[in-house]
Order: structure tokens, then sequence, then C-alpha cells
């Protein structure tokens, strides 16, 4: 009897405590990504008026980042930068065009197969991962079913969600979010042929003059086609773009937007149960904050903000469940969890009925779709890993979303070689082994172009930033791009600088008062200094080229661009489809939800 209870005891002291804690093998990982949250909106970066009690939870049991920097001011550049551990541009995930986002499902665009995400990595050391949310970063190449760009092909073991992302035309009565000139030039034209046609047949059938029958086929012919470009991919954006995925499978189409929140918080629980007995990643890629905004009835009027301040205390709740499952299931202590947004809030977004329905940035100069000023870029940056790092610490260094990537790596020790990588690992900082980031330099995009070049010299706390250009605000003297809805970073649009418009993040953080050789005894160092890190880094990215083939646009762009309007626009035969093209339909069995 005794040598049972000895062997027993000998088994449990073995299999570790009975918390469920893992204490031998490798961490797991939990990612949240709130979509265009503004740095401002949450409360432990100042907002005290918006409840946020579990992200704020997060911060005060662990790290708190105070400059943690999106590689990229908009959803596809940022995710495909914080994927990959790379410069967007590096993939071709950089637009030169208007069209700064992949904007259908049924285009070629994506994340390449040539590059490597974090996901994969850790799938290549034993993980199992898991994507629930937003991608935003392609599906299929040259069939439909190929799914080249699809989570599942870049190391996500399962995933569901929305492989595009939330957009107002997901929600009828929302307005339109694609191409909107291009869409009212478009039924202009189909109204304009056929007002003409008519107009032809009622003075041909009243013999007023001679109109040849083939004229009349030829412009119903042609008006039949203007009325198919314009109505079949933008009329039916909602069904084409609006829909819901688990791996590779179609399961809802279109999405029922009402039920999603839940949905996605259920698959996210689900997942870190489902593995709770080995090492995981899991990415919750919230569709929250972006518009179309939820009307859920539990929060609905219940923010001193309007519908956004509702939406932003959902997501923390969303939060809270997350964590409350991984505690309740006694994976705290093996679990690093992360919370971020992809880039700045959507300041200019706003109407008289809702009121402000983008995000809140603080202090910070501008919003989303600026890669230059702040507001568009820095973003909430948390870590919690109960144990591993102290509680209420706050590192006010330059951090970026590239640098999950080789945490990521370094935690799950991979050591085999891998890209070049933008980003280093954050866990000697996170630690307090090391007061200083590594990030001497960072580079700001808007687009392909490089919009500003961050300099932290050793020995200070000065942070410089060198604007190359910035955006031209609208209406003059507004704080944002109010008439275009958002900014552009081309042409006419922006205002470039030479020498460069400089500020010093430290001294000035809201970036209100620009630098002058007589303010700034600096001044002409820090010109030379960005200007030589500026030669260094395209100097990379023609490296970059060599070794991995030439791309479009020699000594700037590094990879084959994704981003041309020919890989951008809707090809029926890529588009998903649940059913027969081109009646494609179904819901997902949501009885349990």
């Amino acid at each position: 009897m005794r040598s049972l209870l000895l062997a027993h005891l000998l088994l449990l002291v073995g299999c570790g405590d009975v918390t469920g804690e893992k204490v031998d093998r490798k961490p797991n990982f939990v990612l949240m990504m709130v979509d265009d949250l503004g740095i401002g909106d949450v409360g432990c970066y100042g907002n005290d008026t918006v409840r946020t009690p579990n992200i704020d939870r997060l911060a005060s049991e662990g790290v708190k980042l105070t400059q943690h920097i999106a590689a990229a001011p908009l959803c596809t550049p940022s995710r495909a930068a914080f994927m990959t551990g790379r410069y967007a541009l590096r993939s071709g995930l950089a637009s030169a065009s208007g069209v700064p986002v992949l904007l259908f499902l049924g285009g070629s665009g994506g994340l390449p197969a040539s590059e490597t995400t974090f996901a994969k990595r850790l799938q290549l050391n034993g993980y199992t991962t898991g994507l629930v949310g937003k991608w935003h970063l392609g599906v299929n190449c040259e069939t439909r079913g190929d799914h080249c760009h699809h989570p599942n092909q870049h190391g996500f073991s399962y995933f569901y969600g929305l492989p595009f992302t939330l957009f107002n035309d997901c929600v009828p009565g929302e307005g339109s979010d694609v191409m909107a000139g291009i869409q009212h030039a478009l039924a202009n034209l189909t109204a304009m042929l056929g007002v003409g046609l008519l107009s032809l047949v009622c003075v041909r059938v009243c013999g007023l003059l001679e109109v040849r029958l083939g004229l009349l086929v030829a412009l119903g012919l042609l008006s039949i086609l203007a009325a198919a470009v314009w109505y079949v991919p933008f009329k039916q954006l909602r069904t084409w773009n609006c829909i819901i995925m688990r791996n590779q499978e179609v399961i809802e189409q279109p999405m029922t937007v009402e039920t999603l929140p839940h949905r996605l918080l259920e698959e996210a629980q689900n997942f870190i149960k489902r593995n709770v007995d080995r090492p995981f990643l899991l990415f919750f890629s919230l569709a929250h904050i972006h518009t179309p905004l939820f009307k859920t009835p539990a929060f609905a009027g219940k923010s001193r903000h309007g519908r956004y301040g509702d939406n932003i205390e959902e997501v923390d709740r969303m939060i809270g469940k997350i964590t409350e499952t991984v505690e309740s299931l006694g994976l705290a202590n093996n679990t690093l969890m992360y919370f971020t947004s992809d880039h700045g809030g959507h300041i200019e977004d706003a109407d008289s009925t809702i009121g402000q329905k983008g995000g809140w940035n603080g202090i910070y100069k501008g919003g989303k779709a600026m890669g230059g000023w702040e507001g568009g870029i820095r973003v909430p940056g948390i870590f919690r890993w109960p144990g591993r790092l102290a509680a209420g610490r706050v590192v006010d260094e330059p951090t970026s979303l590239m640098d999950l990537y080789p945490t990521l790596k370094y935690l799950a020790e991979d050591t085999q070689p891998d890209r070049q990588s933008d980003g280093f690992n954050l866990m000697p900082l996170l630690e307090g082994k090391v007061e200083r980031s590594e990030h001497e330099f960072m580079f700001h995009y808007c687009g392909m172009y490089l919009n500003a070049v961050r300099w932290h010299p050793a020995g200070t706390d000065s942070v410089f930033k060198a604007h190359l250009f910035t955006p031209n605000f609208s209406p003059p003297g507004a704080g944002g791009c109010y008439d275009t809805k958002i900014c552009l970073c081309h042409g006419e649009h922006v205002t470039h600088h030479n020498p460069p418009l400089l500020y010093d993040l430290f001294h000035d953080p809201s970036e209100s008062r620009p630098l002058t050789p007589d303010a700034e005894p600096r001044y002409a160092e820090v010109l030379e200094q960005t200007t030589r890190a500026v030669e260094r880094h395209r100097d990379s990215l023609t490296k970059q080229q060599l070794s991995e083939g030439p791309g479009p646009h020699a000594g700037a762009q590094s990879a084959q661009s994704q981003m041309t309007l020919d890989r951008i626009l809707w090809r029926p035969w890529l588009q998903p489809c649940c059913g027969t093209f081109p009646f494609c339909g179904c819901k997902e069995d949501t009885a349990h939800v």
C-alpha cells in the first residue's frame, strides 16, 4: 500500500503541479490585436472616461510599452510586417497608388508564399497554431481554392474568422468603403448609357430620325457591360467580401455581423481549451473597432462615448474573457499574453447620427493612414507573463510590432537560420536586463514611400524624428484629411520637406514645435545621421532584391508587388464561394450562440 501511495506521489511530482502549470515545456503565446484602436482609447494609456479594467489589469500585472510603433498606418501592410518581422515593402505589400490595402477577396494579391511568418516558425518547432478573427492578407492566387495566401499556408494550423475584414459594406445601410469614387463614376456611366439607349429607341419608334438597328444593339450591349462592371463586383460586395471561413471552407456568406463578436470569442476560448496540454500560439485578431461599429445589446448605450465607447468596452470584456480562460486552465504562469492595435485610430470617421466612429490617439498628432505622425503609428503594447515579467513595469524605449517575430522565435528556442528581420528580441528589455532598445533607427512608411525616420541616439533620452513629407490636411487648418476621409501618401496629397521637418519626441511628443538650427544644437547631426541611416536601409532592400529576385521598383521595392491594380481588382474565378458560383450563400449553425 505504501509503495502504491509513493508511486502516485512520484507521478504527481513528475507531471507538474495540480493547477496545470507546465514548467517543463515551451511557453504558450496569446496575441490579441484590435483593429483601428487608438492609443488614447485605453485607460492605462490615459483615458479616464472609457472603462477598460481588463486591459488595464494586463498592464498592471505586466509590462506596458509607451513607444510601441506599428510598421505601417493601415491594416494590410501593418499586419504583413507584424507577421513577418519585416517592413511590408519587403514582401510586396506596400502600395504605390491610392489603393493602400487589399480590397477584394477575389483579387490575387496577398502575403507571398516566399514569406515566413512567426506562426510558421513556431509550427516547425512543435507548436499548435491558431488564428481567430481578421486576416486581410489575401486568399487565392490563380484559381479559386488554391489558397496560396491563406492562413493555413502561412503556419496557422487552425483558422476561423474573416479572411478579409469587417467594413461598412458588410452591413446594409452603412455605405461603402471600397472605391466609392469609382463606384459613383461607373453608376453615372451606366445611367447615361441607359438614358441614351432609351432616347434613341424612342426616336426610332417615333420616326423622328433614322437610327440603325446595329447602333442600338451595340449601345445596348455596352450598357449591359457597364452595368455588369459596376453592379456585379461592387453592389454584391457583402456577398463577395463579408464571409467567414473555418480553415479553407467558407461556412457563412454573407456573414451575420450581429453575432460575430460572440462567435470569435467562443472560438478563441475553445482553441485554448483544446490545446491545454501542448504548446500553442493563438493570434486573436478582433474585428473591433473597425467600422461598422457593433450594436451588441449588452453594451449599447452603456459608455460615455456613444457607440464607439460601447465597442471599446465590449473589446475590454472580450480581453477579460480570454484572460479568464487562460487563468482558469492553470496556464497563466506559462503563457505570454500580448495586447496591441494594428495602427492608430481613424480620426476622420464620424457622422451626425452616431458621432465619432473612429478612435482617439491621445496627445499624438494624426491618425490612421498617416505613416509619419505619431497618431497613425503609436499603439498600445502590453505584455503579461506572471513569474517571468515584473508587474507594473513601464518601458519608454522605441519598440515595434515587428519585434514580436524575433521575440517569439527566441522564446520557442528557434535557432535555425532565417531571413533578414527588421525587429529585435524584446525579452531583455521586458525583463529589465537592458535599459536601451536595439532600435537606434526606425523607418516609417506610408505605402511604399518612406515618410519619416526615427533616431534614438545613444546616451540620451531624445528621440528625433525627421519627416520627409507630411499629408496635406483638409480643410486647411484641420487635424486630419476630412475632405477625403483618409490621408493619401503621394502627389498633390502631400508636402515634401527639404530639409526634413524635425521633432524631438521626448520633449515634444505631440509634434507641435519643429526644431530649428538655432534652437537645436544637434540639428545638423540629426540630418546627417538620419540621411546615412536611410542610405543603409535602402542598401539592405537592394541586397535583398539581388538575393531574392528582381521586383518592379528597382532600388525601392524589394519583392514583386502584391498591391498593383491588376492584383487588387476582383476576379470571378478567384472568389471564395460556398455553393455554386455565382450563387454563393450559406449560414453557419449558430444555435449555440
